[in-house]
Protein backbone atom coordinates (compact mmCIF):
# COMPACT_ATOMS: atom_id res chain seq x y z
CA UNK A 1 0.00 0.00 0.00
CA UNK A 2 0.91 3.65 -0.94
CA UNK A 3 1.07 6.14 1.72
CA UNK A 4 0.02 9.80 1.73
CA UNK A 5 -0.07 12.52 4.34
CA UNK A 6 -3.59 13.40 5.83
CA UNK A 7 -4.56 16.74 7.19
CA UNK A 8 -2.77 16.61 10.61
CA UNK A 9 0.18 15.22 9.32
CA UNK A 10 -0.67 11.70 10.39
CA UNK A 11 0.49 8.39 7.99
CA UNK A 12 -2.46 7.55 6.07
CA UNK A 13 -2.60 4.04 3.76
CA UNK A 14 -4.12 4.05 0.10
CA UNK A 15 -5.63 0.54 -1.13
CA UNK A 16 -4.92 0.80 -4.79
CA UNK A 17 -6.71 -2.01 -5.15
CA UNK A 18 -10.54 -0.90 -3.93
CA UNK A 19 -11.71 2.13 -5.87
CA UNK A 20 -14.48 3.96 -7.29
CA UNK A 21 -14.37 5.38 -10.68
CA UNK A 22 -14.18 9.28 -10.64
CA UNK A 23 -14.95 12.11 -13.85
CA UNK A 24 -11.28 12.52 -13.43
CA UNK A 25 -9.80 9.55 -12.06
CA UNK A 26 -10.37 7.39 -9.44
CA UNK A 27 -11.23 8.00 -5.91
CA UNK A 28 -8.81 5.04 -3.17
CA UNK A 29 -9.72 4.29 -0.18
CA UNK A 30 -7.85 5.59 2.72
CA UNK A 31 -6.91 3.54 5.90
CA UNK A 32 -5.52 5.05 9.28
CA UNK A 33 -3.72 1.85 9.90
CA UNK A 34 -1.50 -0.43 7.76
CA UNK A 35 -3.62 -3.39 8.37
CA UNK A 36 -7.01 -1.86 7.00
CA UNK A 37 -9.22 -1.97 10.15
CA UNK A 38 -10.11 1.33 10.47
CA UNK A 39 -11.34 2.79 7.37
CA UNK A 40 -10.71 6.45 7.08
CA UNK A 41 -11.74 8.31 3.91
CA UNK A 42 -10.74 8.50 -0.01
CA UNK A 43 -7.77 9.94 -1.93
CA UNK A 44 -8.23 11.33 -5.65
CA UNK A 45 -5.94 10.26 -7.72
CA UNK A 46 -6.47 12.96 -10.21
CA UNK A 47 -5.03 15.19 -7.81
CA UNK A 48 -3.87 13.14 -4.95
CA UNK A 49 -5.56 15.38 -1.62
CA UNK A 50 -7.42 13.52 0.90
CA UNK A 51 -9.63 16.48 0.67
CA UNK A 52 -13.01 14.90 -0.36
CA UNK A 53 -16.49 14.84 0.57
CA UNK A 54 -19.23 12.09 1.00
CA UNK A 55 -22.68 13.27 0.40
CA UNK A 56 -26.29 10.99 1.63
CA UNK A 57 -26.39 9.57 -1.94
CA UNK A 58 -22.72 8.04 -1.83
CA UNK A 59 -20.90 10.90 -4.15
CA UNK A 60 -17.72 11.59 -4.06
CA UNK A 61 -16.66 15.13 -4.31
CA UNK A 62 -12.96 16.43 -4.53
CA UNK A 63 -12.85 19.91 -2.91
CA UNK A 64 -9.68 20.73 -4.89
CA UNK A 65 -10.10 19.58 -8.48
CA UNK A 66 -13.33 19.07 -8.66
CA UNK A 67 -13.61 15.08 -9.40
CA UNK A 68 -16.87 13.58 -8.56
CA UNK A 69 -18.29 10.10 -8.84
CA UNK A 70 -21.95 9.23 -9.79
CA UNK A 71 -24.60 8.52 -6.96
CA UNK A 72 -24.29 4.91 -5.68
CA UNK A 73 -28.04 4.19 -6.69
CA UNK A 74 -30.08 6.76 -8.76
CA UNK A 75 -33.68 6.97 -9.73
CA UNK A 76 -36.16 9.79 -11.14
CA UNK A 77 -36.96 10.31 -7.52
CA UNK A 78 -32.89 11.94 -6.95
CA UNK A 79 -34.01 14.81 -9.66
Amino acid sequence: MNTVVGPNQETLYVDSTEGTRGQKGPFYVVYADPNRQVRWGFVCSNCNTTDNAVDSMGRIHCNRCSNRTKAEEWDAAHE
